[in-house]
């Protein structure tokens, strides 16, 4: 009997085996696709934001107007009218003490500040001791002869003379003795002797009595004066030094700044100016023209000055003069173009700056100069 393949038992399935989720699956299959999404989110988002955008905001301050109709532009920058003075110390040494303030009003010999001058005064002393010495030098040598030493003296000429007298007589007893042939020829030769070397002490003691009551030579004056005088000089000579060590203004004006504290060393040259005078009742400024601007500008043409960060001020400048050194420029402007070899010509103005916002020395202005009328000229 056959068995059909439909009639063929059927084999089991196997049995699916259930497991409960856990919190991981739930994280994974659930939590972990959302933060993915909010971080792609986040990304876009962040992306758009921060990315460049182009605004083209209006300046915070307008530019300078030219209120010509055809001027000439420049920079320039105020200074004093004396021009800005630095003032240095001519001697190296410590500074003591310093006696102004920036803003000070000096006058012409005012003390700016003080070195260390223990070591040129006592060397002062020493001069001063060694003119003292000259001095009574001199005043001896003008008071020669001292009265007491006159008496000396004539005494000793007359024991002298005495001298002379006694060997006088003894010469003239040999002698007599002598033609007798009672004394020898030897003692005779003895008495001569004798009585001329008397003769020359008297003759000595009187010279030196001459010279004395003569009083002092000439020359020997003449001397002691020059010695006076160079011990003199030389005590001139450490107070001049005295007095350079004390730093004085030798201009009126107003103190601009001071770079100096008591306790520093100063050299000569310093490395930057100890004070910086300047008279600022008047102000100048000092205006580069570049070169290729030259040819358009005239002296006494009319000009203003308007000073950065307020444009709203104008102040009326007059011509001074003009330096006809042309010379490399040194204030840039920052500008990719500028060329550091450009060089400019350097004009003076003058303003009052009374009535007017206050300016500073060493602010920078732009200054324009009308040139419509040397075109007009030309």
């Amino acid at each position: 009997m056959s068995v059909s393949a439909t009639d063929a038992p059927t084999p089991p399935r196997p049995r699916r085996l259930e497991r409960r989720g856990t919190f991981a699956d739930f994280v994974t299959q659930r939590i972990l696709p959302l933060v993915a999404l909010g971080l792609l989110g986040f990304a876009g988002w962040y992306v758009w934001s921060t990315r460049p955008v182009e605004h083209n905001p209006p300046p915070p301050i307008a530019p300078a107007r030219n209120p010509f109709a055809d001027a000439l532009a420049a920079a320039g920058i105020v200074e004093a009218q004396t021009e800005n003075i630095a003032v240095g110390s001519a001697t190296p040494g410590v500074v003591v003490e310093v006696l102004v303030k920036v803003g000070d009003e000096v006058a012409p010999g005012k003390p700016l500040f003080r070195l260390d001058d223990r070591e040129l005064r006592g060397e002062l002393e020493v001069k001063k001791s060694a003119v003292a010495e000259s001095r009574s030098e001199l005043v001896r040598l003008e008071a020669e002869p001292r009265p007491e030493k006159i008496p000396v003296l004539a005494a000793t000429v007359d024991v002298a003379r005495a001298l002379v007298v006694r060997e006088a007589d003894a010469l003239k007893r040999v002698e007599e003795t002598y033609a007798r042939k009672v004394s020898t020829e030897q003692e005779l030769i003895d008495r001569r002797e004798a009585f001329a070397a008397a003769k020359a002490s008297m003759a000595r003691s009187q010279a030196e009595l001459d010279l004395l009551e003569a009083g002092s030579w000439q020359y020997d004056r003449d001397v002691a004066k020059a010695a006076l005088s160079r011990a003199e000089a030389e005590v001139a000579k450490i107070e001049v030094e005295l007095d350079r060590l004390i730093v004085r203004a030798l201009v009126a004006g107003r103190v601009l700044q001071v770079n100096v504290r008591p306790g520093e060393f100063v050299g000569t040259p310093a490395n930057q100016p100890l004070v910086i005078l300047g008279n600022t009742e008047r102000l100048h400024v000092r205006v580069d023209i570049d070169e290729y601007d030259i040819p358009r500008f005239h002296a006494g043409l009319p000009a203003v000055a308007v000073p950065r960060g307020n444009l709203q001020e104008k102040y009326p400048l007059e011509f001074v003069r003009v330096e006809p050194f042309v010379v490399p420029k040194k204030s840039l402007t920052g500008d990719t173009t500028e060329r550091v070899d450009t060089r400019v010509l350097q004009v003076i103005y003058e303003f009052d700056p009374a009535g007017k916002p206050p300016l500073f020395v060493g602010q920078q202005v732009e200054v324009f100069i009308d040139s419509s009328e040397a075109k007009g000229a030309d």
